[in-house]
């Protein structure tokens, strides 16, 4: 009931078709570049793949990042110009089902996202590239590895939206976090595991692939706890 019901409430957002146009615009990116440069890639050794996410996957992602933070900030905002969060405080319900509602709604608008991404990726190699068969199995790796690096930012994201109640606050916050992870050098592993650097890490040539995957999942649960927390400090005082 929680999830149709804050599926509802995203329909009056827009921002479905925000996550629409912003896939096929990250889709489009890889097909523009071969479109216009094949010739300097076709002309790299290594997998389509590899090239490929090598040559477009950091602004595909920044596009990922953006349109979750927006996202975020959003479907926070609307509960509270509504007054929503401040009622559902008088009820005998925990706070935490909002929270936990809007992260599957971004979850589920993040895999439909990332499925159009990967049709173009998928496009560009069997047009400009003699791809093998293993192809599908490689983007089912590479994209299964860029959605889970991508949830601690998510959440993280869904946290800042949930603790200010201006919109443009937690917007401008969560920009400046971005703005910060795009200046963090890639070779710095400790500062790469910032929530909203790590989307922009790519599988293929990493030997760090187990390290990262793992840090996630402690990011994930770390950020999961500091949101209850952080929910049952401000119901005290509220």
């Amino acid at each position: 009931m929680s999830i149709a019901l804050e599926y509802k409430k995203t329909k009056r957002t827009g921002l479905l078709a925000a996550f629409l146009g912003g896939g096929i615009l990250a889709a489009l990116l890889p097909i523009l570049n071969m479109a216009v440069r094949s010739e300097l890639y076709l002309d790299l050794s290594g997998s389509p793949l590899g090239i490929l996410l090598n040559a477009n996957w950091k602004m595909m992602a920044m596009l990922n990042i953006l349109l979750i933070l927006t996202g975020a900030c959003m479907i926070y905002y609307t509960e509270y110009a509504e007054n929503a969060i401040q009622r559902m405080n008088t009820l005998p319900i925990r706070e935490s089902n909002l929270f936990f509602g809007k992260f599957l709604v971004l979850v589920v608008l993040s895999i439909f996202m990332l499925a159009m991404e990967a049709g173009g990726i998928a496009f560009c190699c069997l047009h400009w590239f003699q791809a093998t068969s293993e192809l599908y199995l490689d983007l089912l790796k590479n994209f299964g590895y860029f959605f889970l690096l991508l949830l601690p930012g998510m959440l993280l994201a869904l946290l800042i939206g949930s603790a200010c109640k201006n919109m443009w606050i937690s917007l401008g916050v969560g920009v400046v976090c971005i703005s910060v992870a795009t200046m963090i050098p890639t070779d710095n592993f400790v500062l790469s595991l910032f929530p909203f650097s790590l989307p922009f890490q790519i599988l293929e040539g990493s030997d760090r692939i187990i390290d990262f995957v793992i840090a996630a999942i402690i990011e994930i649960v770390l950020i999961v706890l500091a949101e209850e927390i952080f929910l049952k400090v401000r119901r005290l005082f509220a």
